[in-house]
């Protein structure tokens, strides 16, 4: 496969890790990582590239939605290939206000197909030679009832700015890959979790509050049920993607770890007690709130295409990804204390 990768969102919390993961595995590939570093995206997420994989990453401050940029950046390192992982992405915030995902989400998704297109469909021919992977997510499907999963075939039912967002740019992908042959291929994942990831996501904003003793917002009655997946996990199954998935196509990827809100919130509040001794650390922080307009219901996902034809399948457990997530995070307090600082205290 191609090896000039340019790798859009690439200090936000999944695409550092993906970052990370590729240098690693791949000693063949330069990453030309691509960021315009939002209160989200922080070069210190990429602090910790081991100086023997330096020579084989660049880093360009930008905003995909920029397309001179994004041309100079294609004609400066004759990108290969793009694993585009920018986006704005908090549900609160696209409520609060939807344009700006529509600008980063939609537009920004299109400049990035139209200069690929550009670059790589010189004279209309069908290329087979690069790769486009648009990293989505299980939310543009809507709320599932209790039983059944998603999957590849089900149709778009986005309830909220941020998830229409996702869809629509989803769709536009498609569309290239149908019109112009662009060899486009989606992703679409259940909710992330590991290091990295910002203090206004469930998962560490449950760390960030119960380790400064405040207490922690649960929306409705805590009953909304999300499929978690390690962040390392969906990592590899993106790179599988890359390299032999299908244009075209969209590949769901699940952890198949169904959890209600509450008990997550619970069994991190146990495995922080467990970790610091901390006893103040308990289910007494735990303070219910209105629910936010248009929540989903549950959320699952069915993964057996990307298993059946790429043979990947979850590594990490449950219970050991919250375990190496708790104590990364407890590792790297000044990382999180300094997220603090651009974080809003209010309740979420």
């Amino acid at each position: 496969m191609t090896r000039n990768i340019l790798v859009t969102g690439c200090a936000g919390f999944i695409g550092s890790n993906f970052v990370y993961q590729c240098l690693k595995e791949h000693p063949d590939r330069t990453i030309i990582g691509y960021d315009k570093l939002t209160y989200a995206g922080n070069l210190e997420n990429l602090s910790n590239i081991p100086e023997n994989h330096m020579d084989r990453f660049v880093f360009i401050k930008g905003d995909i939605c920029d397309g001179e940029t994004v041309e100079k950046v294609f004609q400066d390192f004759q990108v290969d290939g793009v694993i585009n992982f920018a986006a704005e992405s908090h549900v609160d915030r696209s409520i609060e206000d939807p344009t700006v995902f529509l600008k980063s989400n939609i537009h920004g998704t299109c400049v990035l197909l139209g200069v690929a297109r550009k670059f790589w469909l010189r004279k209309n021919n069908h290329d087979n030679t690069h790769r486009f992977v648009q990293i989505s997510t299980d939310e543009v499907y809507g709320s599932l009832g209790s039983y059944g999963y998603f999957t590849e075939t089900t149709a778009l039912d986005p309830h909220s700015p941020y998830s229409a967002s996702k869809a629509s740019a989803d769709l536009l992908a498609l569309s290239y890959h149908n019109t112009f042959g662009l060899p486009v291929v989606i992703t679409r994942c259940s909710n992330n979790y590991g290091p990295y990831q910002f203090p206004e996501k469930l998962i560490p904003l449950v760390i960030m509050r119960a380790l400064l003793h405040e207490t922690i917002p649960v929306y409705g009655g805590g009953n909304q049920i999300r499929d978690w997946l390690y962040v390392e996990d969906h990592c590899r199954a993106v790179d599988m993607v890359y390299e032999r998935g299908k244009p075209g196509q969209v590949y769901n990827i699940g952890g198949n770890n169904e959890r209600e809100n509450i008990e997550l919130v619970r069994i991190l509040l146990a495995v922080l007690r467990e970790e610091t001794g901390d006893k103040r650390i308990n289910e007494e922080l735990i303070r219910y709130i209105t629910d936010r307009p248009g929540h989903d219901r549950r959320y699952a996902i069915d993964s057996s295409k990307i298993q059946r034809e790429l043979g990947w399948t979850p590594k990490t457990g449950f219970q050991k990804g919250i375990q190496k997530t708790v104590r990364w995070y407890l590792d790297h307090r000044v990382w999180l204390d300094r997220a603090v600082l651009g974080t809003s205290r209010r309740d979420r």
